[in-house]
């Protein structure tokens, strides 16, 4: 490589082969990017130096008293540049190094199926290394543009005969589990993770209790459902920086399936707390509290999330995504769950009043939409989902009269149908967590009840 001929004779004059260009400068050391820590704040910690060399998003690493420390820029102030670090501040000290480092990127591929790792893809499941693909994907991305996309596909057999008739789920919609704790949100999840028609499963558990995970991966979800699963977990107790990457590593593991031409179902347990952590990055950053005390960069970090789910580009999977909300106080109007509901096609409605009247699922199907209707049915089935609907809403409107004995029956000849047969829906309307029921029988049994006399 440093030699070359001159007139038949060798000197010592060096060349570069420009053909061994690449690999030469792989070789040459990088330039390292780095400023001071000026002060401590809370969660935000200040930094000096970086010039224009740094921008939202970067991540940056240090070195405290207790071993490295990474963090991420969230907002910056002249040559001053705000960093929310991804632990406890314990053991920084004026004037420690802090380093630009590598944007967040996986490099997915097949063997994750199986695996639980955490938002940098690193495995926490202790089976061992994971084995990295090829191909490089940033967390932070933009979804596909609307034009590039296909129409929602053909309906999705849930193996649930409340969803696949009532509140049915197209291929590439996005649906939203509206409920409070305790309604029955992991378990609905453990059973379309193992009933869904879908080939591969990427559940995001984020923000969990770390006794919720371990029960979900061995009771919920089983050894059947983790075979095609790749899960993703943040606990409640990690820092909101690592909370919000695992959401978004979930999506960007899901957008590399959906590359591959697989039909995804994406799972994420729950966007409000991913709306909590990205309040505490906010206030980090000196945003201001709105309502509610969150930050207008929830309500900017929501549809940036969700739209990334959906039917991908012709020759592309799609990605069904189901995102559960957890209502405070079983208040379906605060802000997370009116912004959620007006970015989705669809939305659950899990009822705690029907959880304790003994019916599971607890879904409140006069609440329930499914915007992939009157679509993605037959002919015969709107038909068969229009009459049953007008029975449910019958009772439900005279319910509490019914309760107290004030309805006399022949008031209404619809209110006294519904009330023959709301027995055999609640039943229909009602599985157990093993039961698994096709779109087929589903109908079938749809339509007997409604052609009993």
């Amino acid at each position: 490589m440093f030699s070359q001929t001159y007139d038949g004779d060798t000197t010592s004059r060096p060349y570069i082969d420009f053909g061994d260009l690449p690999s030469f400068l792989r070789r040459l050391p990088r330039t390292q990017r780095w400023g001071l820590l000026e002060s401590v704040r809370g969660a935000a910690l200040t930094v000096t130096g970086f010039g224009q060399a740094v921008g939202v998003g970067d991540r940056v690493l240090m070195q405290s008293a207790n071993g490295p420390l990474e963090g991420e820029v969230v907002a910056f102030t002249g040559d001053r540049v705000t960093v929310m670090p991804e632990g406890r501040a314990d053991g920084l000290a004026p004037g420690i190094r802090v380093v630009l480092a590598e944007p967040s990127s996986l490099y997915p591929s097949e063997a994750w199926l199986g695996r639980v790792i955490n938002g940098l893809g690193q495995p926490l499941d202790g089976k061992g290394p994971l084995q990295q693909g090829t191909t490089r994907m940033q967390l932070r991305r933009a979804a596909a543009s609307a034009f590039s996309r296909r129409l929602m596909g053909q309906r999705l057999e849930t193996g649930l005969r409340a969803l696949d008739t009532f509140i049915p789920i197209c291929r590439g919609q996005r649906m939203g589990v509206f409920a409070a704790s305790g309604v029955g949100k992991s378990t609905l999840m453990g059973m379309l993770s193992r009933f869904v028609d879908a080939d591969v499963i990427v559940v995001g558990l984020i923000g969990e209790r770390g006794r919720e995970v371990r029960e979900f991966l061995d009771v919920t979800l089983g050894e059947a459902g983790l075979a095609r699963a790749v899960i993703i977990v943040a606990t409640s107790d990690q820092p909101a920086l690592t909370r919000r990457r695992a959401a978004q590593a979930t999506l960007t593991v899901a957008e590399w399936f959906r590359n591959q031409g697989k039909q995804v179902l994406c799972l994420l347990d729950s966007v409000t707390r991913l709306a909590h952590a990205q309040r505490e990055i906010g206030l980090a950053a000196g945003e201001p509290a709105t309502t509610r005390s969150y930050t207008p960069s929830v309500f900017t970090e929501l549809p940036a999330l969700l739209e990334r789910a959906g039917p991908g580009s012709d020759g592309q999977g799609d990605i069904t995504g189901i995102f559960t909300v957890l209502v405070d106080g079983d208040d379906h109007d605060e802000p997370v769950a009116d912004a959620v509901r007006g970015i989705l096609d669809g939305h659950l409605v899990l009822d705690r009043r029907i959880g304790e009247s003994g019916r599971w699922p607890a879904i409140n199907i006069l609440r329930s939409v499914s915007r992939s209707l009157p679509r993605c049915h037959s002919a015969e089935e709107n038909e068969l989902l229009i009459k049953a609907r007008k029975l449910l809403g019958a009772y439900d409107g005279m319910a509490e009269m019914i309760r107290l004995g004030a309805y006399r029956s022949g008031s209404d000849p619809l209110v006294d149908r519904a009330i023959e047969l709301q027995p055999a829906f609640d039943s229909f309307l009602g599985q157990a967590v093993d039961e698994q029921a096709s779109s087929a029988e589903a109908f079938a049994d749809l339509a007997r009840i409604l052609q009993q006399q």
